[in-house]
């Protein structure tokens, strides 16, 4: 019988921590949140103090019954979920729901918390339990409870006034407006000319390049050349005024030194996993993750760096004393400066964890484990590594000259600069990535030059620019911007992100984020009606009193209560005074020649279309979608009427169906019989001719026929060839086929059995909903309230909850407590919440599942 059962959240970490410590201790996973907020409206109550109803997560079931029968034969438990806001509320959850099954009246209750899955820091936290950090759990509260409050509001008025599907967040949104307030200022911007004017000359056969500063005794600014005509009326003067020489005036001659960066948070990290190795954000933290939880390197696994979620740049001081060490033996002493280098952590968020990402041992160099890790795994292995070792080596050193060259008019001055690394320092184990290229002159080396000296003019050239408008957001970029802002926490992004794509709110072109007519619709609704709440102010200053009560600085009902009214007032207020029309933003384009109906365009329930007529006329009105790359705001009549000559009848096949083409939800589109083929990215719905429509034909056919396996006709049921394998699907339901079974033998009664035990689908942006299970149903909190402290040793536990929640304390209860965890007792509270990790809002209360998810 274990004595001890250890509670992480996730499997692949649970088999190196049970290694590390020994028979004695059974680790099991909690596979994430156990509890979230009952999926319908009620689940917080802001009139009874904001209370909220928890029910166990249906996915969740099995496993706690697995955790409660191993709990029956074991001494104490041992929570020892990751150390955050998230896993401080995963353990919380999942003491109540033990708490309330009378599993915990006889034994003791611990929190650790480690940073890293190595053999010393486990054992390390296990002799060092805490308490549950009731600041923590009401802060996961508070942030879930505005997420719930926003959702369950916002998203169905967005429903209403717009369409269906669509969702609102405290902080999706804010980033949605960041990416449409970009495209506005492109779409404004004003191109600018101007020209510069070079000089290519030589010096002891070397030729180099200097840049036209001053003209005429005056220092040029960038649009003094804004025309073609001036510029080349200077550049006709500058090579008579040199004829064929100029003299060097001045040389000047400095030393530059460049720090190495700091080590990784997980925002920076993402920042940099996207320059470098473009990974998105959700790519990164999912690779992290696999590093954290322990990779096999063949003597068992070993968590290869420390937590990824952090805003901390702080290093330990035992990790610093071995970088140092190690980057005396590779790379020498004068590498290591003469006191190790120190970063401030300038996020006051204290319930993240304290390190910076670093490998667990920078001994574990990135060749030797490379051959034991994926490809994504070594190539941000390689990326932490770097950088880490790289922040305790000294500067890099550049000298850098800058040379003032006149022609015989002194009138005239042309600048040449350049740079040489005298001493690379940390750049020769680690650069950091740009999102733009950008004028460097790191590697631009100039001849030796003296004032007096003369250069050989070959040649003055002038070059026409334009000014450019911003960039559109990369993931980098708008990672950056969000973190400057305060917006949001760093564990968030990759959601966040995710999120704004799977409700195709934005697009990508390249590595860019561009807002589709949908995004920039819901944008404009929210900041028209909504601005407070998409205000990036507003939202940064949200996120510090979540901060606050995390610190214990602040109560978090309060909080609630000084968002709730007004922001209920205003839904309501919208919900009353804001029509369909005004909300999708239907714009009449002209008349139809043909009808006289008015034809408009507006978002749809599919996406933006064109109509001809209204609802009210006697003939039903027309539609058309919009090509792909067309847009709701520059359409114009005569190309929304062009969408009406669809679909085009095109022939037959040779089996004599019909072939068409048209414009469908997913884009243009040939039809055959009663099938569909989507016209390749070359193809136009405009031109294209029968033989082209009947090889897309041929090829979907082809393709369907290598997904196809068999079917039962009568029944409705096919076994299909997938993405993910074969698998059984009557159209409502698929299942997934076990390896064992070849799929060709499967009979009606298999199919039949294996998709009555598959789950219910669930609908876009659920990953899974609360289920009353009878054994916590309709479990409600209001403000946490702590037991009170037993003696030395023992933990204390809560009394069995009654049906009805209230806020009085509960009595504290002795229980027994192991050698190895000793102490302290688990401090509880009445309130929390699932795991949201999102710091967003969806299309309802819903669970984000493990942290894969968030």
């Amino acid at each position: 019988m274990s004595k001890h059962l250890v509670i992480v959240e996730s499997p692949a970490k649970g088999k190196t921590i049970e290694k590390y410590l020994g028979p004695d201790y059974q680790v099991m996973a909690s596979y994430g949140h156990v509890r979230d907020l009952v999926p319908k409206e009620g689940a917080v109550d802001p009139e009874n103090g904001f209370r909220m109803k928890y029910d166990v997560i249906e996915r969740s079931e099995k496993q706690i019954e697995a955790i409660a029968k191993a709990l029956k034969k074991s001494d104490d438990l041992i929570l020892a979920t990751d150390p955050d806001r998230e896993g401080e509320a995963i353990s919380w959850h999942l003491y109540e729901v033990l708490r309330d099954r009378g599993l915990l009246d006889d034994r003791g209750v611990h929190r650790v918390v480690f940073h890293e899955i190595t053999k010393k820091a486990i054992q390390q936290a296990i002799e060092e339990p805490r308490d549950l950090a009731k600041p923590l759990i009401d802060a996961q509260q508070a942030r879930r409870a505005l997420d719930y409050l926003v959702g369950f509001n916002l998203s169905p008025l967005l429903w209403r006034k717009i369409k269906r599907g669509l969702s609102a967040g405290r902080v999706q949104s804010p980033a949605l407006r960041m990416i449409c307030e970009r495209e506005n200022e492109i779409e404004a911007f004003v191109p600018r000319e101007y020209w510069t004017l070079d000089a290519k000359v030589e010096r002891q056969e070397q030729p180099f390049t200097a840049r036209l500063t001053y003209l005429d005794g005056n220092k040029l600014d960038q649009f003094d050349l804004n025309s073609a005509e001036l510029a080349h009326d200077a550049q006709k003067r500058l090579t008579e005024a040199a004829n064929g020489e100029l003299r060097v005036a001045k040389v000047e001659k400095k030393q530059r030194r460049r720090n190495p960066a700091a080590p990784f948070t997980t925002s920076t990290l993402q920042q940099e996993a996207s320059r470098k190795l473009g990974f998105t954000a959700s790519r990164t933290m999912r690779t992290a993750q696999q590093l954290y939880e322990g990779i096999d390197l063949g003597s068992g696994a070993i968590g290869l760096i420390t937590y990824m979620r952090t805003d901390s740049v702080a290093l330990a001081g035992e990790a610093i004393g071995e970088i140092r060490g190690l980057i005396e033996e590779r790379y020498g002493a004068n590498n290591v400066p003469d006191s190790p280098r120190q970063y401030k952590t300038k996020s006051k968020n204290a319930q993240e964890a304290h390190e910076a990402i670093r490998p667990t041992s920078v001994r574990r160099l990135p060749n030797e484990v490379r051959a034991r890790l994926s490809s994504d795994q070594a190539r941000l292995y390689d990326l932490i590594w770097k950088r880490t070792v790289a922040c305790q080596m000294i500067h890099a050193t550049f000298d850098t000259v800058a040379a003032d060259l006149v022609p015989g008019d002194s009138r005239h001055q042309f600048r040449a600069t350049g740079s040489t690394l005298v001493d690379p320092g940390f750049i020769a184990v680690y650069q950091e990535g740009r999102d733009d290229a950008q004028d460097d002159d790191e590697d631009k080396r100039l001849p030796e030059m003296a004032e007096g000296d003369t250069v050989q003019l070959e040649e003055v050239t002038a070059d026409q620019h334009f000014t450019e408008p911003p960039p559109r957001y990369t993931e980098a970029s708008l990672v950056k911007t969000l973190e400057e802002y305060g917006i949001g926490r760093p564990s968030t992004y990759a959601s966040i992100i995710s999120t704004l794509q799977s409700r195709e709110y934005v697009e990508m072109d390249g590595k860019r984020f561009i807002p589709t007519d949908t995004g920039r619709i819901v944008n404009s609704f929210l900041t028209q009606h909504f601005d407070r709440y998409v205000d990036y102010d507003f939202t940064a200053k949200l996120e510090d009193e979540l901060d606050a009560i995390s610190r214990g600085e602040k109560d978090w009902v309060p909080v609630l209560e000084d968002f709730w009214g007004d922001f209920r007032d205003r839904v309501k207020e919208k919900e009353e005074n804001v029509t369909r029309a005004e909300a999708v933003q239907s714009r009449e384009l002209g008349p139809d020649p043909q009808s006289g109906r008015p034809v408009s365009v507006r978002l749809g329930r599919f996406g933006p279309i064109v109509q001809i007529g209204t609802k009210d006329d006697e003939e039903k009105p027309r539609f058309a979608g919009l090509l792909p790359g067309q847009k709701m705001d520059k359409i114009t009549l005569d190309e929304a009427l062009e969408l009406f000559k669809l679909p085009r009848d095109l022939g037959e096949t040779p089996e004599g169906e019909p072939v068409m083409v048209n414009i469908g939800r997913f884009g243009p589109y040939v039809k055959y019989g009663s099938k569909y083929a989507s016209l390749g990215p070359d193809d136009d719905v405009w031109t294209i001719e029968l033989p082209r429509a009947l090889e897309i034909v041929a090829e979907k056919k082809k393709k369907d026929a290598e997904r196809f396996i068999k079917s039962f006709d009568e029944e409705g049921i096919q076994v299909l060839n997938g993405r993910y394998g074969p698998y059984v699907t009557d159209g409502n339901k698929n299942a997934k086929i076990p390896k064992e079974t070849d799929p060709k033998s499967l009979t009606l009664e298999q199919c039949q059995e294996l998709i009555a035990a598959a789950p219910e689908r669930k609908g876009r942006g659920r990953k899974g909903a609360a289920k009353s299970t009878g054994k916590s149903s309709g479990k409600t909190a209001s403000k946490s309230s702590t037991a009170k402290k037993t003696t030395t040793k023992k933990a204390a536990t809560t009394k069995k909850a009654a049906s009805k929640t209230g806020t009085k304390k509960a009595t504290a209860k002795k229980t027994s407590t192991s050698k190895k965890a000793p102490a302290k007792k688990a401090s509880t509270a009445k309130s929390g919440s699932a795991k949201s990790g999102s710091g967003d809002s969806r299309l309802s209360a819903q669970p984000s599942g493990d942290r894969g998810s968030e």
